[in-house]
Order: structure tokens, then sequence, then C-alpha cells
């Protein structure tokens, strides 16, 4: 049995084919074409699932079904993406679309990180349980949601946006609109907010510190951990903040879903067993039931990488 994941980006179209033991067999991405409409993206995913299939040696008709991870609100119900800010998707039958293109393959679409979700339930992190969540530490905070077995979407497919519960009324300015979104505070993008500000900060006071240095070629999410691990005091200030609200957000979803397994995927999921090692403290003394009352939640980092969208898109559609 052969399926198709297929992760559709704003930049990028990635896809493969996975088997039934959930192994990438043959995978490829082509460019995103966002300037041509909807109809053009459904072309050239179409066109890249026969490619893939052409690399693999698996004919078509050997494709069980093509799961489609796409940014947005997408309606799993209907095959629909509803909207998507990054895409020229509005109301759209991409389902049906890509379906009738592929000659009739079952197919079915999911929003990008709640497929990713789904991928470490099935395969990854958290396989074997039936209630997990993943977030996505990236550009933004993702996440997605898992109950009873079943990707958790809410009524009308726009639930799960976890990066956007607040953890800071009126704090800082998120890209949604709100002030004091966890996103604000433990993406990449908020590290990286938060290593310039301490940069500046030093600079005014006349304090040294590595981070400097290693910012000459620009700022990015590993200059302050690389700082922090040479021992300097400025990225160690910047660095147990940050893991701060982290483990404030991670402690708000484990108190509000109770999941046996919470995995941390994204760029800064990179940072491993410290990643861990800094936010599990605050995790355990702030979790309700963290007295050991509960069965602690499991938290851990993500197991599939780049591929948990591409692998949990192929196997929308089993539960």
């Amino acid at each position: 049995m052969y399926r198709i994941g297929i992760d559709l980006g704003g930049t990028n179209i990635a896809a493969a084919i996975v088997d039934e033991n959930f192994k990438i067999v043959f995978k490829k991405s082509i460019p995103t074409t966002v300037t041509e409409g909807g109809d053009k993206i459904v072309e050239d995913m179409a066109t890249l699932c026969r490619m893939l299939c052409d690399g693999a040696g698996v004919p078509l008709s050997d494709i069980e079904a093509v799961g489609i991870a796409s940014p947005g609100i997408a309606n799993s119900r209907d095959g629909v993406v509803e909207y998507s800010c990054n895409l020229p998707l509005l109301r759209f039958p991409i389902c049906a679309k890509l379906s009738a293109a592929l000659g009739g393959v079952e197919t079915h679409v999911e929003n990008d990180a709640n497929a990713a979700a789904w991928g470490e339930a099935v395969a990854g992190a958290a396989k074997g349980t039936t209630n997990s969540v993943m977030i996505t530490l990236g550009t933004g905070v993702g996440g997605g949601v898992i109950v009873d077995g079943k990707v958790y979407a809410g009524f009308n497919f726009a639930g799960a946006e976890l990066g956007h519960i607040v953890i800071s009324a009126g704090g800082r300015q998120c890209g949604c609109g709100r002030r004091g979104c966890w996103e604000a505070y433990s993406s990449a993008t908020a590290l990286i907010n938060m290593t310039n500000e301490k940069l500046a900060e030093c600079k005014k006071a006349g304090r040294q510190t590595l981070m400097e240095a290693m910012a000459e070629k620009g700022v990015n999410g590993r200059v302050a951990f690389d700082a922090y691990n040479a021992g300097d005091e400025a990225a160690r200030e910047v660095i147990e903040t940050y893991a701060y609200y982290l483990a404030c957000g991670i402690t708000n979803i484990i108190n509000l879903y109770q999941p046996e397994v919470l995995s941390i995927g994204g760029g800064i999921s990179g940072q491993g067993q410290q990643l861990l090692d800094l936010i599990m403290p605050t995790v355990k003394a702030e979790s309700y039931g963290g007295d050991g009352t509960v069965t602690p939640t499991k938290v851990c980092i993500a197991a599939l990488g780049n591929d948990a969208g591409i692998i949990g898109a192929a196997f929308l559609g089993i539960y």
C-alpha cells in the first residue's frame, strides 16, 4: 500500500510517497506558483504526484489516497481550503480538483499544523497514544491537537491555533493583531527579537557579550543558544526568559488538554534535550496536579522533523 502526502507551502510544494509502515519511499519538491491562482497550484500538485510515481516506480493506480497539508483554514469534511493568507485559496475545493486531476484518487486535506500533529500521532513521538499535542517553534508557533484518536479542529475547522493564546495581557504585538500572544514570546522570531533587544541594551550600557560577534552576519535562533553554551551572561538572560515563556504556554496547553504526549517541533526543537532541561522545571512546577496527583504528560522533542506534515497528510482519512 502506498499513499502520497503533500506539504503545500507558500514557497514550495513538498511531497512524498509513503508506504504502509509510514516510511518515505521517494520525496520531491517544486516551487509554489502563487501568482496564477488555485487551479495552477492543483495542476502543479498533480504533476508532482506523477513525478513521485515515476521516480519511485509506483503506478498511480497503486496510490490508495493523497493527502494535502495546507496552511490556513482547511475544511477536512468538505475538502475545501476556506482561507489561506499566503495562498490564493478562498473557499477553494482543493480535494475535488486534485482528485479529478489524478483520475479519481481519494484525496484529503487538513491544516498543515494539524497534519504534522497527526503524523507524530500515527508514526512519531506520540505513536500508540490517542490524545496528544504537537507544537512547532518556527517563524510562528503552530499547533495541532489529537483528541480520542482524531484531529481536533473545532466546529469551523479553525481551532487549535495554539500560538494565539495570550500569556501576557497587553504585551508584545503579535502578527495576528492581538497583544501578548504566545507566538510573540516563543517562536523563533520572538527569540531573534529578544536577542536583538539584548544586543541593543548591551551596546547602550557598554556591556560585553559574545552574541555581538556571533551576530555579525545576522541574528538567528542559534545565536543566543550558542553564546549561552559558551557561558555568556547576557545570552543566559535571553535564554532563560525565552524558556520561561515557552514553558508557560506549554503548561497552559497541558492544563487544558492533558495529552499523553506533547511533542515540540520546528527549528528551535533542534536544541533537543537542552531545551527540555530549560523548560521542564517550570512545566512540572506549574502543571495542574503536578504534585503527583495525576499522571504527567510526557514532553519530548518531535520525532519526524520536517517530514511530519507529509507523513501526517499521507495518512489523513485512516480514522
